[in-house]
């Protein structure tokens, strides 16, 4: 199971200031186990791993299992929390260079997060004459960015297929009742899966929104519930020796000591999209009011050459959390180099596994003695079952770190200011008197 140890930032927060967060975790918990806090409508995730929708987990595999048997390429579209978890597990468990690998499922493109030509046109380069299918993924459907790329792939599937062959290799995941893409689905004939109205996009992952790729990967979707609920079941228990109820109030407890900016770290390149993941669900649940924990993340050992400076000497607003991996999957030894021009046979012989431990240690106190406390989140392995703890992990500590901030978790307010902007300067009818006040601007 998960867990977490704070020893790396205790000469930043004692025990004592840790225990003083007791009442607002007590009724951080309760707000969310009664829903009785702000954002009250978005808490389905919270008991997901164990009233999850067992008879659409089992069409989302006969989907997934489709998929494989009809197409090379699978393009997953969607945005935000639409398009980060699926990408996140996929690279996490399967690799980062996934599409490369020798393999026997689809490659998995995602597009639909940006509105970037050349971006899109080398996904279809990509493609080819390749048999392909797409997963448009929207609770409304008309969201920018795809909605504009699933007109796009539409359209290459209507000239490759037909209007009823594209029908066939269209995936919606959507509103289960209405909405543009529920209301084009159910016309179509698309296969449908729902986005729950009370779970929103960032908290999605383990929702048909990131089960089907990551089905079509061929992850173990089953297995990662399982972890899940394992998480859900452990992080029950009340009071500080809860991983979660621990991260939650150190990270609040740093920030009331002017470490106002978070980076999530890990030793492994694999986890990169984990953090942008990770990036969302704290950045969107926090970042409001005028307050709230800005989450960054690093790469290392690879950031050390290029943000450690950084980190070591520059401002002292920072705190870390590192993503520790007990055991990787592979293992590969140094080779003994008779010459030793690059003076390091004292590695020959070590497992990459070791060398990789100690860098993660030796970092760990030179960040502390520069004056960034850590906090280190221990998975055992990269597994299904592990990475689905560290998911609900996340999750169930983000919406108690919200309300300890005293702001709404489960809301995005803010994101909608640059939707407005761009309606109004692309000409959307109704923007006419912001499209002038704009202009008057640039």
């Amino acid at each position: 199971m998960l867990t977490i140890n704070l020893s790396n930032a205790k000469s930043f927060v004692s025990d004592e200031e840790l225990a003083s967060y007791l009442p607002k975790l007590e009724d951080a918990d309760r707000k969310l186990r009664e829903g009785s806090g702000k954002g009250s409508d978005f808490l389905g995730w919270l008991t997901l791993p164990e009233q999850y929708d067992r008879e659409e987990l089992t069409r989302i595999k006969a989907a997934a299992k489709k998929i494989q048997s009809d197409s090379k390429v699978l393009v997953v579209i969607g945005i935000g929390g639409s398009y980060l978890g699926a990408r996140a597990v996929i690279e996490f468990l399967r690799s980062p260079q996934y599409n490369l690998l020798p393999k026997d499922t689809p490659e998995i493109y995602f597009a639909g997060n940006n509105l970037n030509a050349d971006a899109a046109n080398e996904i279809i380069t990509l493609i080819g004459d390749r048999d392909f299918s797409v997963n448009v993924i929207s609770k409304s459907g008309t969201t920018t960015e795809p909605a504009v790329l699933f007109r796009v792939f539409r359209e290459l599937l209507v000239k490759r297929y037909g209007e009823k062959g594209a029908a066939s290799r269209i995936y919606a995941t959507t509103d289960k009742a209405r909405g543009a893409l529920k209301t084009l689905a159910t016309a179509e004939g698309y296969e449908s899966f729902v986005i729950p109205d009370n779970i929103g996009g960032r908290y999605s992952v383990l929702t048909a929104v990131g089960l089907l790729p990551i089905a079509v990967a061929g992850i173990d979707v089953d297995a990662l519930m399982d972890g899940a609920h394992g998480a859900m079941e452990a992080f029950k228990e009340k009071g500080l020796d809860n991983p979660a109820w621990a991260y939650a109030a150190c990270r609040n407890a740093l920030l009331a000591k002017g470490k106002r900016i978070e980076l999530l770290a890990c030793y492994d390149p694999a986890f990169r999209f984990m953090a942008e993941w990770w990036k969302q669900l704290y950045g969107e649940s926090e970042g409001k009011d005028g307050t709230g924990i800005f989450p960054a993340s690093v790469d290392l050992t690879a950031d050390l050459h290029s943000m450690g400076q950084y980190i070591q000497d520059g401002a002292r607003c920072l705190m870390e959390t590192v993503v520790h991996i007990g055991r990787s999957n592979t293992r590969l030894r140094v080779p003994d180099d008779a010459q030793n021009l690059d003076g390091l046979n004292f590695l020959s012989g070590k497992d990459l596994l070791e060398v990789n431990e100690q860098a993660f240690r030796g970092t760990i106190l030179a960040h502390v003695d520069g004056g960034v406390p850590n906090m280190v989140v221990n998975l055992e392995e990269k597994t299904e079952k592990a990475l689905g703890e560290m998911i609900y992990f996340f999750e169930y500590a983000c919406g108690l770190s919200g309300y300890v901030l005293g702001v709404n978790p489960f809301d995005q307010p803010g994101v909608e200011a640059y939707k407005k902007n761009m309606f109004a300067l692309l000409g959307k009818p109704g923007y006419e008197d912001r499209a002038r006040e704009l202009a008057a601007r640039l």
